[in-house]
């Protein structure tokens, strides 16, 4: 069985939801291999949409907002935009070429380019099983114009806003976006801790997501004059002036500053709380660990409806100029009913093995259409 992941660098979830899934298609025998489609086709086209992704979102993302709510309201008057045909159209030249040297079972997207790009090739004879995974809670903008067999959504919560664009339930697995089965174990806390080299002690984590994005230094400012006891863990990603600028920070609690890690699991595990930014594979994360969350500096658009999500589900506290980060830490650690209750909602909605799911739903589709 040969299972083929398409991608595109923009964001960093994308390609690690695609991971988390190949990993488990992996366990169980399945050849897989991950394309960014943009750097497939054209290495230049793939740094220029990361740039734009990067300087849309973190340098102007009022602007960002702007467009995908745009890209709402166009779904919504049925004024359908055909710049995804003319990009599926021009991308599916060379990518036709490797498909046809690699012969798939079926093609995996977890980004809307390449869902597109499968969809025009299907409609021109593509034959493999094609499955498409929203990366979000909440379903972005044309997707109803994809022709997939399959989609991996969030939750069932979603079911009513996938049925309102036409997609049919029976093509929808709402089973979770795949995160790396790690996320599914949990340590005690103080075991986590000593493999951090951390004091055993109330940890706050704050994360930025891959971008190192948001006002992240004045978030830790914050919580450094409020008079409680607790340790900060600072995951700055890749932005290596963050990290420096945070390093620098004259503070009185303990803080442990770290650029881009890999092991953000065990992390999550030492901490009794985590502050980030409403990231869709960050979210899953979290939700699988059941460490209550704190929303920081959402991203106009995708990130804007995810905190909806989890706000409207009482998965999540969200901070906002009138209610600032050190009020919502206040409030969380000083009500135990609200902190249970997060965990509880946690434990009812987060799917910590959604990547073992789809591997098996991937591979009895394949068996069945054999």
């Amino acid at each position: 069985m040969k299972a083929l992941f398409l991608s595109v660098s923009a964001g960093h979830g994308h390609n690690q939801t695609a991971r988390a899934a190949m990993e488990s298609l992996k366990t169980k025998g399945v050849d897989c291999v991950l394309l960014d489609i943009f750097e497939y086709i054209n290495p230049i086209l793939s740094e220029s949409v990361a740039k734009a992704y990067l300087i849309s979102t973190k340098f102007t993302p009022a602007v960002y907002g702007r467009l995908y709510r745009l890209g709402e309201r166009l779904e919504k008057s049925n004024e359908k935009l055909y710049i995804g045909k003319i990009i599926s159209s021009l991308l599916s030249r060379k990518l036709t070429v490797f498909l046809s040297e690699y012969q798939p079972d079926v093609i995996i997207c977890t980004h809307i380019f390449p869902a597109q790009v499968i969809s025009y090739l299907r409609e021109k004879g593509l034959s493999c099983k094609s499955v498409g995974i929203i990366t979000d809670f909440t379903v972005h903008p044309f997707w109803e114009d994809t022709n997939l067999d399959y989609y991996v959504t969030a939750s069932s919560l979603l079911n009513l806003q996938i049925q309102r664009k036409g997609i049919p339930l029976e093509k929808v697995w709402p089973i979770g976006i795949p995160i790396f089965i790690k996320f599914a174990n949990k340590m005690d806390k103080a075991e986590a801790r000593k493999l951090l080299g951390i004091e055993n002690k109330t940890t706050v984590l704050v994360m930025s997501g891959s971008m190192g994005y948001g006002n992240v230094d004045d978030v830790i400012r914050r919580l450094d004059n409020m008079d409680m006891d607790f340790q900060i863990i600072s995951v700055c990603g890749n932005n290596a002036s963050l990290k420096k600028k945070i390093d620098s920070l004259d503070i009185k609690k303990k803080i442990y500053n770290y650029g881009f890690v890999d092991n953000v699991d065990i992390m999550m595990d030492a901490s009794d709380c985590i502050l980030t930014k409403p990231g869709g594979l960050t979210v899953s994360e979290s939700l699988a660990k059941c460490i209550p969350m704190i929303l920081i500096n959402p991203i106009p658009g995708q990130e804007d409806r995810n905190a909806e999500f989890l706000l409207n589900n009482g998965l999540a506290i969200k901070t906002s100029e009138t209610f600032p980060v050190d009020e919502a830490v206040y409030q969380l650690f000083h009500n135990d009913s609200r902190r249970k209750y997060l965990i509880e909602m946690m434990r009812e909605v987060g799917r910590p093995y959604a990547a073992d799911e789809l591997a098996d739903l991937i591979i009895q589709q394949i068996k069945m259409g054999a």
